[in-house]
């Protein structure tokens, strides 16, 4: 996390355009609501753009700097270990940071947080050395393809 927290200051001018991007592709093909997880959240510049009519954005990062400026809910913690109840969220995005991680067990913890019926938004980077793992492993989603990544959405 070393190298995200070097970069905090300069991260969104790095991604924040294809984020968007993806972004919208996720809003065109599914509804986040009520509750929302944004794991990787990075500086949150995107999470806000999951807030308003009635939701709750929480922003999760493992590097503290990258959420340094975040006003809003946030937390420092990492996709394999969600602090949180099961069952608690309606919806969780992730936009290009599950290859950081070991996609199995967060795939497992998003499961155990996720309500029941349980909006999901994915985005993988496609160049990831486990992009194999990640289609394998969210195989049962929908897929869209952005420019560097792919987008898996569960509703």
């Amino acid at each position: 996390m070393s190298y995200y927290n070097k970069i905090s200051a300069g991260y969104d001018k790095l991604h924040q355009e294809e984020q968007i991007e993806k972004t919208r592709l996720i809003k065109e093909n599914c509804f986040l609501k009520g509750l929302i997880l944004d794991i990787g959240a990075g500086t949150g510049a995107i999470s806000k753009l999951f807030e308003g009519e009635g939701n709750t954005v929480i922003a999760l990062d493992p590097a503290k700097e990258m959420l340094v400026n975040y006003k809003d809910l946030k937390l420092i913690a990492r996709a394999e270990e969600l602090p949180f109840k099961d069952a608690c969220f309606d919806s969780i995005v992730s936009l290009t940071a599950l290859h950081h991680a070991d996609i199995k067990l967060a795939k497992k913890e998003i499961d155990r947080v996720s309500k029941k019926g349980a909006t999901v938004a994915i985005s993988f980077f496609k160049r990831a050395k486990n992009f194999a793992e990640a289609k394998r492993i969210f195989s049962s989603f929908k897929e869209i393809d952005s420019e560097k990544d792919l987008i898996f959405i569960k509703q």
